[in-house]
Formats: C-alpha cells, sequence, structure tokens
C-alpha cells in the first residue's frame, strides 16, 4: 500500500505544478480566462503607475536639487553685507570700537582741519549768551541776532539791569523769546552777584547759571577757556549712534560713553569735527552716503543718498557753496572756502564749491531742522 501511495503524491504534485502552466497558457491563447487573468495583472498595471510614479518622485527630488541651486544662491544675496564691509561684527571688542572711532577722528579732522564753534563771540560772555540762545533755533540765527543784544547790553551787568520787554523785542527772531531773555537776564545777574560780573571756568558753577546746562558748561569750557568737554547736541548725539559708538540715548550717559573711547585733550576738537559732519554730510533727514568721506568706515552706510551725484547736490556750508552759520568765522574757514553768513535781512549769496554744483542758498536764517 505504501507504493500507490508514493504514487498518488506525484500526481498531485503535478496537478499542483500543472495548472499554473495551463492559466499561463490559457491566458495567452484564450480570451475568456484571459479576462479573469487579465484582472489578476491589473493590480500589476496598477503597481506599474505606482512605478512610473516612483521616478515621477525622483523628478521632483532633481527638481528640489535643482532648487537647492538657487538656495546655495541665497548666500550669493551676501555681497549685500559685503557691499558694507565697514558694518562692525556685533561682537566687536572695546579695543576694535576705539580703534575705528579714533580712525574716524582723525579722518574727520583731515576734512575738517578748520572746524570751530559757530557762534560768533569775542569774551566767554557772549558765548554762554549765545549759546543758551542757540537751543531750538540755528547757530545763524542767533549770530544774526546778537549784534544788536550785545550792541546795546555789551557786559553782564548791562544785561542783568536791561528792560525784559526791551530784550524780547531783540531775541523775537530766535523763538522761544520770553523764556531765553528769562533765562540770559537771569544768568547775567547771577553773574553780576555771584561771580564778580566773570563767567566762572568750573563745570559745577557753570551749571548753576539759568537756562545752563552740561551741553552749554562744556561749549564755554572748551571754546572759552580750553578746557576738554564733549558738546552732545543733537547732530552729536545722531551720528555716534550711527557709528555705533554707543546705543545710549541720554546726553550725559552718551557723554561718558564717548569720553571713554578717546583721550580728554581730544574732547573739544571731536566734537566740533562730528557737529561739522552732521551738519554738512550726514545730515538727519537724508545723509549724502555717496560723498561721505568716511563711508568705509560707516556701519550706517546705505541709510541715505548713495549716488555720488544725487549726494553731492546734498551738501551744505562750505561743502556745497552756501553761507556758513558765522558772521565773522575764523580765518582758516575763509581759506578753506567757508563763507561768512549774511547778516540778518541781507540777501543770502552762495558760491559752488570746488566740485560741487552751484545752487540757491537759503534764506537768511531760514528754519532748519538739521542746522542746529
Amino acid at each position: 500500500m505504501a507504493a500507490p501511495k508514493k504514487a498518488v503524491a506525484p500526481k498531485r504534485a503535478a496537478k499542483t505544478s500543472a495548472p499554473p502552466k495551463a492559466v499561463a497558457r490559457k491566458t495567452s491563447a484564450s480570451g475568456t480566462p484571459a479576462k479573469a487573468t487579465a484582472r489578476k495583472p491589473t493590480p500589476a498595471k496598477k503597481t506599474a503607475p505606482a512605478k512610473k510614479a516612483a521616478p515621477a518622485a525622483v523628478t521632483p527630488a532633481k527638481g528640489t536639487s535643482a532648487k537647492a541651486t538657487p538656495a546655495k544662491t541665497a548666500p550669493a544675496k551676501a555681497p549685500p553685507t559685503k557691499a558694507a564691509p565697514a558694518k562692525p561684527p556685533r561682537n566687536e571688542s572695546h579695543t576694535a570700537l576705539v580703534r575705528r572711532a579714533r580712525r574716524i577722528n582723525r579722518e574727520l579732522g583731515e576734512v575738517y582741519p578748520y572746524a570751530h564753534p559757530e557762534l560768533d563771540f569775542e569774551n566767554p560772555f557772549q558765548l554762554v549768551v549765545a549759546t543758551v540762545l542757540s537751543a531750538q533755533t540755528t547757530d545763524l540765527r542767533v549770530n544774526q541776532t546778537t549784534p544788536a543784544l550785545f550792541g546795546k547790553y555789551p557786559t553782564p551787568e548791562d544785561l542783568a539791569a536791561a528792560n525784559p520787554e526791551e530784550v524780547e523785542e531783540i531775541l523775537r527772531p530766535t523763538g522761544f523769546f520770553r523764556a531765553k531773555t528769562k533765562s540770559v537776564i537771569g544768568l547775567s545777574r547771577a553773574l553780576r552777584d555771584d561771580f564778580g560780573g566773570e563767567v566762572p571756568g568750573r563745570l559745577e558753577d557753570l551749571v548753576k547759571l539759568p537756562g545752563v546746562g552740561r551741553k552749554t558748561a562744556f561749549v564755554v569750557l572748551g571754546n572759552a577757556f580750553g578746557r576738554p568737554g564733549i558738546t552732545v547736541d543733537t547732530h552729536f548725539q545722531r551720528l555716534v549712534r550711527r557709528w555705533q559708538w554707543t546705543d545710549r540715548t541720554e546726553p550725559d550717559k552718551i557723554e561718558a560713553a564717548i569720553g571713554g573711547l578717546f583721550p580728554k585733550s581730544e574732547w573739544t576738537m571731536l566734537s566740533h569735527h562730528v557737529i561739522f559732519h552732521g551738519r554738512r554730510i550726514c545730515h538727519a533727514r537724508k545723509p549724502a552716503c555717496g560723498a561721505c568721506p568716511i563711508a568705509p568706515l560707516c556701519p550706517a552706510y546705505g541709510e541715505g543718498e548713495t549716488d555720488p551725484e544725487k549726494a553731492q547736490k546734498l551738501l551744505k556750508y562750505e561743502k556745497g557753496g552756501f553761507p556758513g552759520q558765522r558772521l565773522n568765522p575764523p580765518q582758516s574757514y575763509l581759506d578753506a572756502g567757508g563763507i561768512p553768513a549774511p547778516p540778518l535781512g541781507a540777501p543770502a549769496t552762495s558760491a559752488p564749491a570746488p566740485g560741487a554744483p552751484a545752487s540757491a542758498a537759503p534764506a537768511p536764517g531760514s528754519p532748519s531742522p538739521e542746522a542746529g
């Protein structure tokens, strides 16, 4: 019995192996089973699109690699940052900051070797009064007003005894004339009563005078007594922040921060250099970046007009051929091409500075938010 069982086993194996062959032949020969078998390959055909989808997936992958090329051009957008190599690193060390700040001051000294206080004065009394009057107006307007004031009240004693209404009428062109009249008469009385009619040469004494703050005191100390001081006016505040010398906004903190970058012997001329540059080139609203001599050192380069020809038209005072602030400027300023300001009521004149286009000068004493 074992032999037939062994014989049956091969037949079953043959049957099991035969149908697949027969199915293969039927699928190729007969149409009806072919339909049934065609349904079975249908999943295969469905997978075929899936396999074709794989190459489609490869295509996006190639696309992504192609898109990666523009992504590589994103660093190519770095040229803007490279275009301003002067921009200091965020982690600029104190030593690097000191070097950069002092280099800027040296180069400004070469551009403005004739920098000076732009208020007309002949003695400390005239300077302290003129500086008080310069608040909220231009130095030009003050210089056009003080000749009449000092002509009538030449000494602290004279101004201390003046009729306030008469002084107000003289100071009216400077704006805020009532408050300014009160300050100049008050400080004149303090000079007469407390300092023997003489302007004191110490900071702690000057700031006690009516209308005199640290800024005014340093103007007087630096320019009337030759004692170092930093004048933190609106131009100075704007420029030192643009140059990233400090991020302070309070004048006394700015004064302390900048004073730590320079030796005391440079403080007074540093103030003149910065203020001169702020009035002539690095304006508040539209800096003339394309005509700036320290552009390679300026982190804020590009905030203003960078086209050299257009920037040249923005220059002011001797750089643009306009009259300056003083009616009686120093000879060094005149030798450098500076033009004296006209007296109050006189027509303004202008002459183009070397290399600068000729343009009309502003009306005498016309208010300007940048020229203070």
